[in-house]
């Protein structure tokens, strides 16, 4: 116990202490600097300490209308997670038994993860400008003076942008519900099924409390990867962008903290998320702790 730590111990310390200072250190500064006073530059040191770029990152009139991106993507995002746990837990269900094709389809589900996101984004919007050259097509062709005079693309945020953010948390769900059900005992389903269950009461009583962290976790994928997400939106959003494809377009713009208000209001929405799904999870484990418990004492 007395023994010294040997060099190697330090040489390792020192790397890692390294490592978290380049990992976190500039998401620290940009957070430090978002908070600099009315007269603050991009750099330090500050001058001043305010929440003026906050409130003027939200007030408009800027090159970008940041509050309409925030909802956009806020609302994009939320419908990716609830796609995204619905198809992952129905596919993790479906995958339960095999049937013809079973491996042919899975590994066509999650081929996006190795397909470089650009070539993703590029590839969904030549299908959508295919889809766009066909309709205008049909419509010279029949007549449909409405289509004609309106129509202008099918791209648009829930369309071809939704389609382009389930290639990437679409993978991650599946992967999780096949690991969650490869170690699924299915001893519960039959013991429901021997006490008169039909096979939703099956899955809503007994498969879905157990699963149900890792559908949560499922959701907090979904989420913050829609959230985040720049390279697949690139060439498929449409006409309008997300806040990330706003903030990455800003950096070339913007000489005042706003950007660094923006960050780090992307940033909080990620860790809100983040610490709201571990609470439900440990909720999740605390209510099934306690009903545990509760079942053992009406034993005894």
């Amino acid at each position: 116990m007395t023994d010294a730590r040997p060099r190697a111990f330090y040489l390792l310390a020192a790397f890692f202490t390294a490592y978290v200072l380049f990992l976190y250190g500039p998401m620290i500064a940009i957070f430090v600097l978002s908070f600099q006073g009315a007269d603050g530059g991009l750099t330090f040191p500050m001058n001043g300490v305010s929440l003026t770029w906050f409130r003027k990152l939200f007030e408009g009139g800027g090159i970008v209308d940041i509050a309409a991106a925030f909802w956009r993507s806020m609302k994009l995002g939320l419908v990716v997670m609830l796609l995204t746990v619905v198809i992952s837990v129905s596919a993790g269900l479906a995958f339960r038994r095999r049937f013809p094709g079973s491996a042919f389809l899975f590994y066509v589900a999650v081929a996006s993860l190795i397909v470089p996101s650009i070539v993703t984004s590029l590839g969904i919007g030549l299908e959508f400008r295919l889809i766009d050259d066909l309709v205008k097509h049909l419509a010279d062709t029949s007549g449909w003076a409405d289509i004609q005079r309106h129509y202008t693309t099918a791209m648009g945020l829930f369309t071809s942008g939704l389609g382009a953010h389930l290639t990437w948390t679409l993978p991650f769900g599946l992967l999780i519900m096949f690991a969650v059900f490869n170690r699924f005992d299915p001893r519960y389903e039959e013991a429901a099924r021997d006490l008169g269950a039909t096979p939703w009461q099956t899955f809503r009583h007994v498969v879905l409390p157990i699963i149900l962290p890792s559908v949560v976790g499922i959701g907090l994928f979904g989420f913050t990867l829609s959230w985040d997400e720049i390279a697949r939106s690139s060439q498929a959003i449409g006409s309008v962008n997300t806040l990330p494809l706003d903030l990455q377009g800003l950096t070339t713009t913007v000489t005042t903290p706003d950007i660094y208000a923006l960050g780090t209001v992307t940033s909080a929405v990620s860790f809100l998320v983040i610490a709201l799904t571990l609470s439900t999870i440990r909720a999740i484990a605390s209510r099934r702790t306690r009903h545990g418990n509760d079942s053992g004492s009406g034993l005894v």
